[in-house]
């Protein structure tokens, strides 16, 4: 898929993963295995939570030792942990999830922070993890909340997005009856309850989240607003004075007339 989509692997950086199920680590070593040319080039980083690389006592780690080895390093994040990447600050937030481990991720870049929550049902404290973020991903399987477990279904999606009002929430990780009702459709809905921007992942579809930056956005719209400002106010100046210039030309003008009035009423009383 990331071949299919344009992803060259072999140019990636760090790899991510949330938690050891199979629908979000099956292929962190086939990863690792293009990332590094099968461990030929020792390079990236891979940042997962305890259960992906050490296992737990229900859980089999996927990342194989081979290809752990194969990486520059590797970074396991408890919830409230943070690391550095490049010039990105990386926190392991809070996840209630089947995996006791499981954790999201927040992305705090210079431009904007983006926020993955990973699987994880609703709860005021996950929520409040959330809190910040230009960009929310959120995983919501189910459509109905009777559905939904250990997971998000629409109604917690439409609360989290109200709390939080992200520039944009995308909605991701879509279950069967999500999919039945027509994802397009449901997510009309929530940005209709929300008053957010709120999009529904596709597969290769490409954002950038640096349009959707609050400082980015407030520079741009403070700096139009003032130059805006400064244009009206010119303008109105402007337009003030060349009314003032109007208005002393036209007293000039009655005052010469008054003038030349009273020379000829004189001149006439004169000769009579």
């Amino acid at each position: 898929m990331a071949k299919e989509t344009g992803i060259n692997l072999r140019a990636n950086t760090a790899l991510f993963v949330t938690h050891n199920h199979i629908n979000h680590c099956n292929d962190i070593n086939a990863v690792i295995d293009a990332m590094t040319y099968s461990g030929f080039d020792k390079k990236g980083v891979l940042v997962a939570n305890n259960t992906v690389v050490n296992g737990s006592m229900h859980y089999t780690p996927f990342l194989q030792k081979y290809f752990r080895d194969c990486l520059e390093r590797f970074i396991v994040l408890e919830e409230g942990k943070k690391v550095g990447i490049n010039n990105v600050e990386i926190i392991a937030i809070k996840a209630k999830h089947s995996d006791p481990n499981a954790i999201g991720f927040k992305f705090i870049t210079p431009d904007y922070t983006l926020t993955y929550t990973g699987d994880t049902k609703y709860s005021v404290e996950t929520m409040a993890e959330y809190e910040n973020s230009d960009v929310l991903i959120l995983n919501v399987p189910c459509l109905k909340n009777d559905e939904s477990r250990d997971n998000l279904c629409k109604e917690d999606a439409i609360k989290i997005i109200k709390k939080v009002a992200p520039r944009l929430a995308i909605i991701t990780h879509f279950g069967i009856n999500f999919l039945k009702a027509d994802p397009l459709y449901e997510i009309r809905e929530i940005q209709k309850q929300t008053n957010c921007q709120v999009i529904a992942a596709t597969d290769g579809m490409v954002v950038n989240p640096i349009s959707y930056s609050v400082e980015h956005g407030q520079k741009t719209l403070y700096k139009y607003a003032k130059e805006e400002g400064v244009r009206v106010h010119e303008y109105k100046k402007q337009e003030e004075e060349k009314a003032q210039e109007i208005n002393n030309m036209i007293e000039e003008k009655q005052t010469k007339l008054e003038q030349e009035d009273t020379i000829d009423q004189a001149q006439e009383n004169k000769e009579e």
